[in-house]
């Protein structure tokens, strides 16, 4: 991997300037290599990472598995593209094992993602079955640690309910 992109993996918010110091090279250099590194859809957007647990009224995430029948010319593309074109999806992925795709989803509230699941994704043509999963705890995302290690593992506080 370039190293431009490591440094911008673990810091999205470097400068121009800061990357050319990290680099050895001037910081004209470094806007024309992500330059050419966005224009070649390599990089294709920034993000914020935030410990949703700390949001009031934070989103719901699922992974829901798919188990679906690909398409005979255009194998599993074709379902991966209703799929990603649905609003509620942050992320699709092909799988190997049991089921075919990973869907990421986010939503307000359980029975929101639930909906969701039983009404646009499992009535898709090619879909045979799915699985969800309800995410309860981000303890780290894209390599960000996202709790301090002082919060109570959920799982322990609603057994004790």
């Amino acid at each position: 991997m370039d190293k431009i992109l490591s440094l911008l993996r673990n810091n999205a918010r470097l400068s121009h300037r800061e990357l050319g110091v990290m680099l050895g090279i001037s910081e004209a250099e470094a806007a024309l290599r992500i330059k050419k590194l966005e224009d070649e859809g390599i990089i294709k957007g920034y993000l914020t990472i935030c410990n949703e647990s700390k949001i009031d009224q934070a989103p719901v995430h699922a992974m829901i598995e798919l188990k679906v029948v690909p398409m005979k010319e255009f194998g599993f593309q074709d379902i991966a593209n209703r799929v990603v074109a649905l609003e509620a999806v942050d992320s699709v992925y092909l799988m190997a094992g049991d089921y075919d795709l990973a869907v990421f989803v986010k939503g307000k509230t359980m029975q929101e993602v639930a909906t969701f699941v039983a009404k646009r994704l499992a009535t898709l043509d090619s879909v045979i079955s799915t699985n969800t999963h309800f995410i309860l705890n981000k303890y780290k995302e894209n390599g960000i640690m996202l709790e301090d290690g002082s919060t109570q593992d959920i799982r322990s506080t609603l057994k004790s309910e």
